[in-house]
């Protein structure tokens, strides 16, 4: 079987999901070109478990101070002509199938010509009934017009009665370990200079902080990291708490670690405002809106951490899915990932 693998790269949690798909297909012995779309090919970065890629501009989002999506911005920084034209343009001959993450090039591109195509993202949780106020059949309409497929997978913190599965992220790489004064931050869209007036102030603590820049700086109590996945990940695993935007990937890597989560989410971004809403539900997180609250950061701060979460195999599980032929109900698969997750909660006291 061989298989193009669209991935939407304007958000890293896209790319860190299909890395871990990209494991796990090669586990099966499947042959998996990808394809990149949504951010200028020198911004990415460990790609290579993607071999040779392929990049198209595709569709992206404009963002203003905050994490504020910039409806005008977001317009003029695409051209649906030339995502058009990409679609029309992409020959899916020798493929049997197109899996997308929330992609619109591949996912538009098998439509057109008749390639099954199965859907494998967070934004596809979309289609069902979630609760909270920040769903509807707007919404629905715009993740189906955004990337359609034959077959989508929505993943979630939480099943909610419906066929969704769970978070698809790897096992924790690195032991769980605790420096108390030590809080990893990724809030990308907020400037600098506004990030160490927030932090500045609670000197008994080390902010490292992943974002835009070339190499490590140290400013005060705050040390500036450039992206990198591997870096990344071992600070999550030794500090004592997270400040990030409501992403879901990072939050579910957060929960799997077994640590504090402080969430702001994007103002205007539907997907940040409902995750943030289902987190604090769930209770996996405290929940900040609009401006930082110093002093509601100050009571995050002294909060203790959860016990360590891990999530099954739905990579693996998925994989195992496409090459039986992707018969099986989701709601079947979803049932037994969940009673496996809820064995391994079991497991470890959690």
């Amino acid at each position: 079987m061989k298989i193009l693998y669209g991935v939407q790269a304007t958000g890293n949690g896209h790319i860190t999901r299909a890395r871990v798909m990209a494991g796990a297909l090669a586990a099966q012995g499947l042959e998996v070109d990808y394809l990149f779309s949504g951010r200028p090919a020198e911004q990415l970065f460990d790609m290579a478990p993607f071999g040779d890629y392929r990049c198209r501009r595709g569709l992206t989002f404009h963002y203003g101070a905050g994490g504020r999506v910039k409806p005008l911005g977001t317009l003029c920084d695409n051209s649906l002509w030339q995502l058009w034209n990409e679609i029309r343009s992409l020959d899916l001959t020798g493929y049997d199938l197109v899996i997308s993450d929330f992609e619109p090039v591949t996912a538009w591109a098998a439509r057109r010509q008749g390639v099954p195509s199965i859907g494998i993202a967070h934004q596809y949780v979309f289609n069902y009934a979630l609760p909270g106020r920040h769903q509807g059949r707007l919404t629905r309409s715009a993740i189906r017009l955004m990337a359609p497929v034959d077959k989508a997978i929505g993943l979630h913190w939480h099943h909610f009665d419906q066929p969704i599965l769970p978070p698809l992220i790897s096992p924790p790489r690195y032991p769980v370990t605790l420096e108390a004064d030590k809080i990893l931050v990724y809030l990308p869209y907020e400037a600098r200079a506004q990030l160490t007036d927030w932090f500045g102030r609670f000197a008994d603590y080390r902010f490292v902080v992943y974002c835009d820049c070339v190499q490590r700086e140290v400013q005060g109590n705050m040390e500036f990291q450039p992206f990198c996945r591997d870096g990344f990940e071992r600070d999550l695993a030794s500090c004592a708490g997270v400040i990030s935007n409501s992403g879901f990937g990072l939050a579910s890597e957060t929960v799997q670690y077994g640590k504090k989560l402080l969430s702001k989410p994007y103002r205007g971004q539907v997907e940040q405002l409902s995750n943030a809403e289902i987190m604090q539900q769930l209770g996996l997180a405290t929940v900040m809106h609009g401006d930082c609250d110093l002093m509601q950061l100050k009571a995050w701060l002294q909060q203790p951490n959860p016990a360590p979460a891990p999530y099954p195999d739905v990579a693996g599980a998925l994989a195992r899915w496409i090459v039986a032929g992707h018969t099986e109900p989701a709601a079947s698969l979803a049932r037994r990932l969940w009673n496996g997750h809820a064995m391994q909660l079991a497991a470890t006291g959690a």
